[in-house]
């Protein structure tokens, strides 16, 4: 397996490498929180090994960053953190597994063993443009022409939906139930408020729109042919 090793100290570091290699796996390390955010988000990996506590970034801080970019990569949290309330706030980051120092290297072998064996998706897609729009789903910025744009959290998710099937028309059923998650039609015109919003945001002051309409179908993000 190929895999990333977030731990900033050396002789843990140096310790882990020489035996997962002996393993038969390939290991790349880094000792910062935010290098080893980048490298999960822009190479494949089959497993991230991540210690809780890290400079720049920490552990929990960069699995939730990765987990709402879609990147789903099996992560093994290694802490010196050892009470439940820790390893439920690994979970819930978005960890996998979770194994308290110290530990013996057989049961961390066995365990990035099991982790290989689960089914998991590629490297997810963390970076959409559509003309000069473009989102970003780890930084959570939204920018066009190069100029930032500030969106709540619902529009966000709205831009990004809408970014995810450029060039589709996606109805209002399809918007509701997978930016508001309802599975039924709330009766209101909260797909359309949140749309005209949007709009005002991306498409104004700009001579090309990128929001579109499509009458008696749904709603479309394209740039012009």
């Amino acid at each position: 397996m190929r895999i990333l090793l977030v731990e900033d100290d050396d002789e843990t570091a140096d310790y882990l490498t020489g035996g997962l290699e002996e393993e038969g796996h390939t290991v790349t390390r880094t000792a910062s929180g935010r290098d080893g955010l980048f490298l999960a988000a822009s190479e494949t990996f089959d497993l991230l090994i991540v210690d809780r506590m890290l400079p720049e970034l920490d552990g929990l801080s960069l699995v939730k960053t990765l987990r709402g970019g879609r990147v789903e990569t099996p992560v093994l949290f290694l802490t010196t953190m050892s009470g439940i309330s820790d390893r439920v706030a690994g979970l819930k980051a978005g960890g996998d597994d979770y194994l308290v120092k110290p530990f013996a290297f057989a049961e961390l072998a066995a365990r990035v063993t099991a982790l290989g064996r689960r089914p998991h998706s590629t490297a997810a897609e963390t970076n959409f443009k559509v003309g000069d729009l473009e989102l970003d789903l780890l930084t959570r910025v939204v920018k066009r022409a190069g100029q930032p744009i500030a969106l709540q959290p619902r529009e966000f998710r709205l831009l990004e939906y809408l970014m995810r099937h450029a060039g589709q028309v996606v109805t209002r059923t399809m918007l509701l139930e997978n930016v508001w998650d309802y599975h039924f039609d709330p009766k209101t015109n909260i797909v359309e408020s949140h749309l005209s919003r949007l709009r005002m945001k991306v498409d104004k002051g700009f001579s090309v729109e990128l929001i579109h309409t499509v009458r008696g179908a749904g709603y479309s993000v394209r740039a012009p042919d």
